[in-house]
């Protein structure tokens, strides 16, 4: 097998489709699309998110130090794709999508109500890192949509929500499951049971 060698770059992909929003008042909620993001710790919950300092949420979420992660969708990919391209100086983001902010438990910025999952960050620490600066932040609070929730079990199934992610400059949808974690090490019987479970869970298409 052979490789052929390209230039140091951004190549970890696919990674999430997320829209972050901020603000800490209706006159300022802006929304913007992020795939720089990732967990970085357990216990405390912890996550960042990479923005360009010349983007109009990185003023706000400096001033702020809180913003709220919403996991994306299929139906929500044209306005992931949307609120990435235009800029919150010169329009309201949740009005044009039409969008539902909705009041989050403990940070000022709203959550939107359309995503299966906002995740409530408070900001810790601000790196300046190049091209980006990277807000790292505290987990405060998670907010799951409870249609997604089997009540059998209580157990939250996101792949029912289709989730989409990111690649090299396209969105892509999640493809089948593969295995839960740890299944190359399972007993044949328990791989079964947990792949009929799965099933059990997936929407037809």
């Amino acid at each position: 097998m052979s490789k052929v060698n390209w230039k140091p770059g951004t190549m970890i992909y696919p990674l999430p489709a997320i829209m972050v929003s901020c603000g800490s008042s209706e006159e300022d909620f802006n929304i913007i699309t992020i795939s720089w993001t990732g967990t970085i710790c357990t216990n405390p919950p912890m996550c960042y998110i990479s923005i360009r300092p010349e983007r109009h949420s990185h003023a706000i979420i400096s001033k702020t130090k809180e913003f709220v992660i919403n996991i994306t969708t299929e139906e929500l990919a044209y306005a992931t794709d949307w609120c990435g391209v235009k800029s919150g100086k010169d329009f309201n983001k949740f009005k044009e999508m039409k969008l539902t902010p909705q009041k989050a438990q403990l940070v000022k910025a709203p959550l939107i109500g359309e995503s299966p999952i906002s995740i409530e960050c408070i900001v810790k620490e601000i790196k300046q890192l190049g091209s980006h600066d990277m807000f790292i932040a505290e987990v405060v609070a998670v907010n799951v949509d409870e249609k997604y929730i089997n009540p059998e079990n209580q157990a939250f199934d996101l792949s029912l929500a289709k989730p989409i992610s990111y690649s090299h400059g396209k969105y892509y949808k999640l493809g089948d499951f593969l295995g839960g974690f740890g299944f190359s090490v399972m007993k044949p019987k328990t791989k079964k049971r947990l792949s009929k479970t799965h099933k059990k869970n997936t929407p037809e298409k």
